[in-house]
């Protein structure tokens, strides 16, 4: 007789339904459950393998004849930034990053609502409360942590107890060998600092200090113009059915 092992994961399917990023296709997903009770190395494994966090649920997707899903990981130690990205990085020099627990604040919120109603209103985070928001952040079996993108103090004398303004928030994941972007968002009146490429550069440097070899930034999907932005990011790997591949 065999034991049942616990603390392996078990798999399931979602049903077919649209999809929101290529027009006539249907989308389902693998997944499973995420508890603390799970070992690190497998999970860890997992979000290294392909997997993208929602919470304690791990996924990728499971799709009937489209593999247009592709998880994209940047090399830290040799990634160059473009002309544009250094003068996006010129531009927030009076922004400073704040690495904090998972720990949800009505400011974030506040952040987090005027982004997805500027950007995404239509989306599946459109009807989110401040509660959905909380248990985004904090329902985590991993390492997790956040990023605040403030305006630096001009003064050294300025008021401790008035905090900096708060402009970009970043979710992400301490993996063995990098750092797993999980979801960002930033005021929408900030386009022309470029928070959403700011963000990413600001988490390359980080793990950078950290000696941590990539940052993954979930799905690049083939053929959707939101998500060309991640392809700009070189040198990059992605994960094909033989294992990560460079593509410079």
């Amino acid at each position: 007789m065999t034991q049942h092992k616990t603390d392996f994961p078990e798999f399931y399917i979602t049903a077919s339904q649209p999809c929101p990023y290529l027009g006539g296709r249907l989308e389902r997903k693998l997944f499973t459950h995420l508890t603390k009770d799970k070992p690190e190395f497998l999970v860890d494994n997992l979000l290294r393998g392909g997997f993208r966090r929602s919470q304690n649920i791990a996924y990728m997707p499971y799709c009937d004849n489209c593999s247009a899903c592709v998880s994209v990981r940047i090399v830290v130690d040799e990634f160059i930034p473009t002309k544009s990205m250094r003068r996006i990085w010129k531009r927030n020099q009076d922004i400073e990053s704040l690495r904090l627990p998972p720990e949800p604040t009505s400011e974030q919120y506040s952040v987090f609502r005027s982004y997805i109603d500027a950007r995404h209103s239509d989306g599946g985070m459109s009807d989110m409360s401040v509660l959905d928001y909380s248990v985004m952040v904090e329902d985590t079996a991993v390492d997790t942590f956040i990023t605040e993108y403030r305006t630096r103090p001009r003064t050294e004398k300025a008021d401790p107890k008035q905090s900096p303004h708060l402009w970009a928030v970043c979710l992400s994941d301490r993996l063995s060998d990098g750092i797993s972007m999980v979801y960002s968002f930033f005021e929408p009146e900030t386009q022309s600092r470029s928070f959403g490429t700011y963000m990413i550069l600001e988490h390359i440097e980080y793990a950078r200090t950290l000696g941590l070899p990539y940052v993954y930034l979930g799905y690049w999907i083939n053929g959707s113009r939101k998500m060309d932005y991640k392809t700009r990011f070189q040198p990059q790997e992605h994960l094909s059915p033989q294992g990560w591949e460079r593509i410079s």
